[in-house]
């Protein structure tokens, strides 16, 4: 993988399977191919490795390109590639030998709802685990879990149960379909369950920059920012999906109390609210991307982010997450029926959009 521009042949091939992938419950065939073709799903894994470890500031456009085209494939590779970021906190041998392996995919959750218990050279694994977005195609799954001896949780030092982050086969796991939700339908982002497997002390890791195997820049962003920049590009891309095609449908839309019968795109009020929300979203967009590659010229030069750097990372991307939030509803009201209709293009970005915006590491603050 040489590039992380999204093609103009690329974009009409996403698009043109994503209503179809959306009835689905799952990634078109051919959307999954080209995840595949392209190397997308190991762009952030370490070159060294197998990977592409492409530079951060293009992999969130390259992410915030394809979620503006269909949510779900944008949402798949960002969970999935996100997942695969983590071959740079594994012993070198483990993440040659997942990122060997054909088709290879990273699924998981972040939620520590099993537990890890101690047993010789390595742990006995059980829970349940929800929201592995691309659960169907992964060859793998990672998962937090709670560290346990004798049935007790261990405790670090503020008395806290110890949490550890862990990689398992597909072959250990098993799915539970249970995704059912309005929007993302496609990301078929199922729950999963690991009964009473063990796995070598090697398949658990930390995700900490002190801890990280490789040392490349990318392994330097602490796991709160990176996550925060890639969700809100996602979220960022649907609803700039969205501005265009309210804008599309204001211009069919008639203004049936003018008298006059204009369509709505023609009402100073309406032009007004749309270049409004327009220029809220262009701003806060902007201002994210200022400092994300300001702060990535910054890591290339001094190995390491600084703690401003990631506070006001995560603050700019909560402040496009609330731009794109605004646009979002300020302007459904303004499209019409159409955009209730399921089946309409306009309607599936709405539903992705809210469903992607429910990630708790999105919750708007009190």
């Amino acid at each position: 993988m040489h590039s992380a521009q999204l093609s103009d042949r690329d974009t009409r091939r996403i698009a043109r399977y994503a209503a179809s992938a959306d009835s689905a419950g799952w990634l078109h065939p051919v959307q999954q191919a080209l995840l595949h073709r392209r190397g997308w799903l190991r762009m952030l894994a370490p070159r060294a490795l197998g990977g592409a470890e492409l530079a951060l500031p293009d992999v969130v456009r390259l992410e915030e390109s394809i979620a503006a085209v269909d949510g779900s494939m944008g949402w798949t590779l960002t969970l999935c590639a996100g997942a695969g970021w983590f071959a740079g906190f594994l012993p070198p041998h483990l993440a040659r030998a997942v990122l060997a392996t054909k088709r290879v995919c990273l699924a998981g959750s972040g939620a520590p709802t099993g537990y890890a218990d101690a047993e010789g050279e390595g742990y006995r694994i059980d829970g349940h685990w929800d929201y592995a977005s691309g659960a169907p195609m992964a060859t793998h799954f990672t998962f937090n879990a709670i560290l346990r001896e004798h049935g007790q949780p261990l405790r670090d030092a503020a008395g806290n149960p110890r949490i550890k982050a862990f990689v398992v086969p597909a072959a250990l796991v098993e799915i539970v379909p249970n995704w059912r939700s309005i929007g993302l339908r496609a990301t078929a982002s199922h729950g999963y369950r690991v009964r009473g497997q063990w796995i070598h002390r090697d398949h658990g890791f930390d995700i900490d920059p002190d801890k990280a195997r490789e040392q490349g820049p990318l392994y330097r962003f602490p796991f709160l920012a990176f996550a925060f920049v890639t969700l809100s590009a996602n979220v960022a891309g649907m609803a700039g999906h969205f501005i265009e095609l309210a804008a599309e449908s204001m211009t069919h839309r008639r203004n049936r109390f003018s008298g006059l019968g204009e369509p709505l795109i023609e009402v100073p009020a309406v032009q007004a609210v749309l270049a409004s929300c327009r220029a809220a979203f262009d701003g806060a967009r902007e201002r994210f991307y200022e400092r994300l590659d300001a702060s990535w010229v910054r890591v290339l030069a001094e190995g390491r982010v600084a703690e401003e750097d990631a506070a006001e990372l995560q603050a700019l991307s909560m402040a496009w997450v609330a731009a794109s939030r605004h646009a979002v509803d300020t302007l459904y009201p303004y499209c019409g029926l159409y955009a209730a209709r399921e089946d309409s293009p306009i309607n599936r970005v709405w539903r992705d959009f809210h469903t992607a915006s429910q990630h708790a590491l999105l919750m708007p603050h009190a």
